[in-house]
């Protein structure tokens, strides 16, 4: 419950001020979860009126609906001055807050009072030393404050307290009274005090008749009739209450002091003392009333309690079984009469209207008005059914009380209904105008998904959302109101659902505007038919309804002139052929027609319908059912004439069929199956007309009908032996054709087919013979398809051979040759994996070691046992030599292959190296390595024998050749032509070679001379001496001489260095130089050092002759090449001088 709260203000106020706390404390109580549920039990309903406030051990208040047990401090209670809830309005009036004693204390008060503190004071030794009368008035002060307990308690338990007189002590009290010894002898006094003691008696008697009146007179319909609204737990604390005070008050006047006073009013022959007996009869009735009812109401208050604890979905099934038990009530009880019965209804109306708000939710009743509306919705009709439920359970049992009034049984419920059901109607009045808010809600929220399309579709749409947004905006006014809707009274959410009204009609005008505007723009009765059920959730709305009446009428005038249209359009195109479908039988195309007709003109009809939905009254239904039941006959008419005509002819058709035979040979010779095409077509009329039941069969049809799916299942048989039959015999090749033959005569397969041919599609025992037939074609179709599929298989083995790179290059140049024997070894693996897999009884004829045609004799055996001939036979030998022809030419352009590719490699325009040779230079001059000559053609020629050494490795298929496939290529020209173009072109490149030897051998001197005997020469005549020079004069060579040698030398070192690496011959054959260049450089260096040692050598040798007392160098060596002169030579010819030459 909310702290600020104002109808906790008085509450709280007074519970600050008598407990002295503080505000932060107050607020910690009424912000808890317990201390909630306590007050809004409290506030909110009708059966707690009494709150109770203390202290509890620890200092912290509790707040409870029950007077606290073992409390001895105060508490604070709460009362309502009538059942009724709390509002901020009657807080004020309704509510009286006191401060009572806690139980302990009260208790404690009472007992020390009866027990201590009055027979203290009435004993006269204790008071004998007091004032005159000061005991008497003490005592008599006691007592009212004893009393005054005993009422307090008696309240807050529901019991009425007697009080005894004040003067009446126990009976110890009073005889010590009347012996004292100071009444001794007076009679007077004894009079007097008899008289007050009666006077006492009377008095109290007259108090207890007051109050047992009081009790007497109660009357559990006070609460409705001062307007409360109790519900039945009133009616049942009530009598249970009433009976347990009754109860009590007996117990008191069963007691030992009542019953004193009853004897003095006895013995004094009191006036009261009739009364306090009619008293006594009083209180029993009041009991066995009290008892008779509280026992009879008991069920109906079990019951009650069980639909509480039900979920409200359950309540209305129960109705029934509530009112049966108010009846038995009504039958059982002999003191509950009609105005307590509908006191009793009253309040379980009350009941179930508190039962109905509670499943609603009060407050947020309005809240889901944009988001669970269809929820909240079913909860309100719910609720509605469940109160009516509750007024037909009513009726029922009052029927059935009347009837049993009529057989003297027992009295009717004769008061009349609208007593008890006053303000349970008028709350499901308000229920149904809560409901009536949310079906229009319901159905203006389908605006939002409304999209008007056509000429203008978009600006309509716009104000239809418009509309919407208005309209939401509308219901969140009415969502957002701080009140409770389920309450028939609460005028401000009347006031605000009227204002609703207001709007909403101004909005259904708004869509009157568009949509009228939207209904003339239809052209057809489809569109307005869309139309219809795009907006139908609105259209029954009444203004709406009336303002577009003349738009629906003329959608009426619309579907009149279309099913005018569909009458011309039949009598129109009925006779012509074009209309129809050309992909369907005839018959079935125009049937389709016409039922396309009749669906159309049903769906016109299905528009108005809609439209009629709306009760339009505008006297146009009867002319479309009467124009639409015509337009039906004629079709009707139409379609059995089709029927007619359609089983006419297929009766025709399918007798023709039913005469001809299965299968024959057409013009080209090639069997096939007769009519087919014909029976396909009979075949799916008959299909169709299996699906139009009301199409009578003729006899041929029907027979044809009947048996068609043997007659379908024989088709597809012989049309799959056809093409199988068509298959072995089309593309047969020459080899085999004798093989197919032979098969055809061995499988009898002629003499089937001929057996068939005589077979027409209505003989019996058709099925029989095409299935065998079938199952032979099939078998041979088998056999022939796996030889072949072998055959196939030969073949991609042959030309995979034919595909083998025997030879290729390795890197960018370079002839290799290893991958030559890994292609053998795989072949060979190969075939040696198929021969041990599969054994094949005929002998391989002792063929050798080499297994590479495995493969091919593995297929070739197995197509001889598919064909079943003997292996000497002479069409199987044709078969071998066929298959033997296909691996010669396979391996022929292996072989083929391989020699183009030396060809290709050796072409003098291919550019690119083939094969290498390196140029080396030894003692006896330069020569190849290999050689140019004899290596080089070794090589060439082990590689063409490998090539052919391929074709020797697979054995030979046909028995009737004996030579191997190699002997039969080598024999072959066009692979000796070019066998002897690469030895052409190895002769070419070998005279390329002699040429290049040629020019280099200009540097042979260089290896050839003698170097001693030159430089000798040289030292003796300053240069070499010819050939042709026998003698010369001796010239010693200068310094000059010398260096024009070595200068001559570095020239050649010069022109040796920039000799080419490598030499490409013909454009194939790739010669290395650069061991050759080395060692020429190798002798140049060597020529050179021969005249650079020679000076160095005398230099060394002038330098030794040198004394360390010469100073003239020059004069030192005068006899020689000058010094200075020859060491500069040398630097510059680059020769290192040792340190030792320089001072």
């Amino acid at each position: 419950m909310d702290v600020r709260d104002e109808r906790l203000d008085p509450v709280r106020s007074f519970t600050l001020k008598g407990f002295r706390l503080e505000q932060e404390t107050w607020r910690g109580v009424s912000s808890g979860d317990d201390s909630e549920m306590v007050f809004n039990s409290f506030f909110n309903t009708q059966d707690n009126t009494h709150l109770f406030i203390h202290h509890q051990d620890g200092g912290r208040l509790c707040v409870g609906l029950h007077f606290p047990q073992n409390v001895r401090t105060k508490v604070i209670c709460v009362s309502k001055t009538g059942r009724e809830v709390v509002t901020k309005k009657n807080v004020r009036k309704i509510l009286i807050i006191q401060e009572v004693q806690g139980e302990d204390a009260k208790t404690a008060m009472i007992a020390v009072s009866e027990e201590v503190t009055c027979p203290l004071l009435s004993n006269p030794g204790t008071s004998r030393s007091w004032a005159v009368g000061l005991a008497e008035e003490a005592l008599r002060s006691m007592e009212r404050q004893r009393n005054e307990a005993l009422v307090v308690k008696g309240q807050i338990e529901g019991r009425t307290f007697l009080a005894y007189p004040d003067a009446l002590r126990d009976e110890c009290l009073h005889d010590n009274a009347l012996h004292d010894d100071s009444f001794q002898g007076d009679t007077e006094g004894r009079r007097w005090l008899d008289m007050q003691l009666l006077h006492a008696c009377d008095s109290t008697i007259m108090e207890w008749m007051k109050l047992v009146s009081e009790v007497l007179q109660q009357d559990s319909s006070q609460l409705v009739l001062d307007g409360q609204e109790p519900l039945p737990s009133a009616e049942f604390n009530f009598w249970r209450s009433r009976l347990r005070n009754l109860h009590f008050i007996q117990q008191q006047l069963m007691s030992s002091r009542a019953q004193q006073v009853l004897s003095i009013a006895q013995s004094a022959e009191s006036v009261y003392f009739s009364s306090l007996k009619d008293l006594h009869t009083d209180i029993q009735k009041g009991l066995d009333e009290a008892e008779d009812v509280t026992r009879n109401l008991k069920p109906v208050q079990e019951k009650l309690d069980e639909l509480q604890q039900m979920e409200y979905q359950q309540v209305g099934d129960n109705m029934a079984a509530v009112m049966e038990e108010v009846r038995l009530v009504w039958i059982k009880s002999e003191f509950y009469c009609s105005t307590r019965v509908v006191v009793l209804l009253q309040e379980i109306c009350t009941l179930f209207i508190q039962m109905s708000r509670s499943f609603l939710h009060g407050e947020d009743l309005m809240r889901p008005v944009g988001s669970e509306l269809g929820q909240k919705m079913d909860d309100v009709t719910l609720v509605i059914w469940t109160l009516k439920s509750l007024k037909e359970a009513f009726r029922l049992c009052r029927t059935q009380l009347e009837d049993q009034r009529q057989d003297g049984d027992t009295l009717s419920w004769d008061f009349p209904s609208h007593l008890v059901f006053f303000r349970l109607d008028h709350f499901l009045l308000h229920l149904q105008g809560i409901q009536e808010v949310f079906s229009v809600s319901q159905q203006l929220h389908q605006l939002e998904w409304t999209v008007l399309s056509g000429v203008g579709g978009r600006t309509r749409t716009d104000m239809v959302q418009e509309v919407y947004q208005d309209f939401l905006c509308h219901v969140t006014v009415l969502s957002d109101l701080n009140c409770d809707p389920s309450d028939p009274d609460d005028q401000s959410f009347l006031k605000h659902r009227s204002q609703f009204w207001v709007q909403v009609s101004d909005l259904e005008t708004r869509l009157v505007s568009v949509l009228s505007r939207a209904f003339v723009d239809c052209c057809v009765s489809s569109s307005g038919e869309k139309l219809v059920k795009m907006f139908g959730f609105i259209l029954d709305r009444p203004l709406i309804h009336d303002q577009l009446r003349p738009h629906l009428v003329r959608l009426e005038e619309m579907v009149l002139e279309e099913l005018d249209q569909i009458e011309q359009l039949f009598f129109s195109q009925r006779e012509e052929s074009d209309t129809f479908c050309m992909f369907t039988p005839s018959h079935a195309a125009r049937l389709c027609w016409s039922q396309q007709l009749r669906r159309r003109a049903e769906t016109t009809l299905n528009h108005h319908r809609t439209l009629q939905q709306l009760d339009l009254d505008s006297g146009d239904s009867y002319l479309v059912l009467q124009r639409f039941y015509h337009i039906e006959d004629l079709l009707q008419d139409f379609e059995d004439r089709l029927r007619s005509d359609w089983s006419s002819q297929l009766d025709s058709d399918c007798g023709f069929i039913l005469e001809q035979p299965v299968i024959q040979n057409n013009q080209q010779g090639m069997l096939g199956v007769n009519c087919s095409h014909k029976l396909q077509v009979v075949l799916r009329e008959l299909r169709y007309v299996s699906r139009k039941t009301d199409v009578k069969l003729r006899p041929s049809a029907a027979r044809l009908f009947t048996f068609r799916d043997d007659i379908t299942r024989n088709y597809l048989s012989l049309s799959h032996m056809v093409s199988c039959y068509k298959q072995v015999v089309s593309g047969v090749l020459p080899a085999e054709l004798s093989l197919i033959q032979d098969q055809l005569q061995v499988l009898g397969l002629n003499q089937n087919l001929s057996e068939l041919q005589r077979y027409t599609w209505g003989s019996e025992g058709l099925q029989q013979q095409v299935e065998q037939s079938r199952d032979t074609v099939l078998l041979l179709h088998s056999r022939v398809s796996q030889a072949r599929a072998n055959m196939d298989s030969m073949t991609r083995i042959i030309q995979g051979w034919a595909e083998l790179h025997l030879l290729q290059r390795s890197g960018e140049s370079l002839l290799e040759l290893g991958d030559v024997e890994q292609s053998y070894k795989h072949i060979r693996e190969e075939g040696e994996e198929l021969l041990r897999l599969t054994q094949v009884g005929t002998s391989l004829r002792g063929r050798g070691e080499e297994q590479e045609l495995m493969p091919l004799l593995l297929c070739s055996q197995v197509n001889r046992s598919l064909y079943g001939v003997e292996d000497s036979s002479d069409s199987w030998n044709m078969y071998l030599d066929h298959l033997d022809d296909k691996v010669l030419d396979g391996l022929f352009q292996l072989v083929l292959r391989s020699l183009h590719f030396l060809l290709d490699h050796m072409d003098p325009r291919s550019c690119s190296a083939f094969l290498t040779v390196s140029l080396r230079l030894q003692e006896t001059g330069s020569v190849f390595e290999p050689s140019v000559g004899v290596g080089l053609s070794d090589l060439l020629q082990t590689v063409i024998s490998d090539i052919y050494t391929a074709a020797s490795l697979p054995l030979r298929i046909s028995g009737s050749r004996h030579s191997n496939y190699q002997v039969s290529l080598q024999q072959s020209l066009d692979l000796s032509a070019l066998e002897q173009e690469v030895k052409n072109r190895l002769q070419q490149v070998r005279e390329e070679a002699e040429l290049l030897l040629t020019r280099l051998d200009r540097y042979s001197y260089l290896w050839l001379s003698d170097r001693k005997r030159v430089m000798e020469e040289f030292l003796t005549y300053s240069r070499p001496l010819g050939p042709e020079e026998l003698e010369a004069g001796e010239t010693p060579p200068t310094l000059n001489d010398f260096l024009r040698e070595i200068n001559s030398l570095n020239t050649l070192r010069e022109e040796v260095t920039h000799l080419d690496d490598v030499v490409l011959l013909h454009s194939w054959l790739q010669v290395d130089l650069r061991a050759f260049k080395d060692s020429l450089l190798s002798v140049v260096h060597k020529w050179r050092h021969l005249y650079t040692d020679y000076l160095l050598d005398s230099v060394s040798d002038r330098l030794q002759q040198v004394t360390p007392q010469c100073d003239d160098v020059e004069s030192a060596s005068s006899s020689s090449f000058p010094l200075t002169e020859t060491i500069i030579l040398l630097e510059a010819a680059g020769v290192q001088l040792p340190d030792r030459f320089f001072f």
